[in-house]
């Protein structure tokens, strides 16, 4: 059951995480470039976000589910991993999203200025939710003081 769940929660962090990460990063320059959500690209980039963001939830289901049939739930390294994870998820829907909505809302003729700003803040915070994520994969893999001789 062990191996069943481990590989559930891995191929839910490839295939939901994965492209969360990449459409984030893509859609400042979008929608940088299209302000009032004429870009169908950035529209589209932020639909990837929003509907992956929902089914990435199986990723710390099924982390949790591993980590409690290993008998981990309390080691460090997997603490860490399960903040780290709630930070990135609350910069997800609290910052990158919104702002995503808020780029594509606005007015056709809004200064540039404005669009650029947007765009740095958001190219920032998906920044700082890639490197977020980077560590948990690290974390997961390395885990400091585990037993398996890694």
């Amino acid at each position: 059951m062990t191996k069943l769940l481990l590989s559930v929660h891995v191929l839910a962090a490839i295939l939901t995480i994965g492209p969360i990460t990449v459409a984030a990063s893509l859609f400042p320059r979008y929608a940088r470039d299209a302000p009032g959500g004429r870009a169908g690209t950035a529209a589209f980039l932020h639909r990837i976000c929003r509907g992956y963001s929902v089914v990435g939830i199986a990723v710390p289901v099924f982390g949790l589910a591993t980590g409690a049939q290993l008998g981990v739930l309390t080691d460090a390294w997997l603490i860490v991993s399960i903040v780290l994870t709630a930070i990135a998820a609350a910069v997800l829907a609290l910052a990158i999203l919104p702002g995503q909505r808020r780029m594509l809302a606005l007015p056709e003729g809004a200064a540039p200025g404005q669009a650029r700003r947007w765009a740095a803040r958001l190219s920032m915070l998906t920044g700082a939710f890639n490197i977020l994520w980077a560590v948990v994969v690290v974390l997961m893999i390395v885990r400091p003081g585990s037993t398996t001789g890694v």
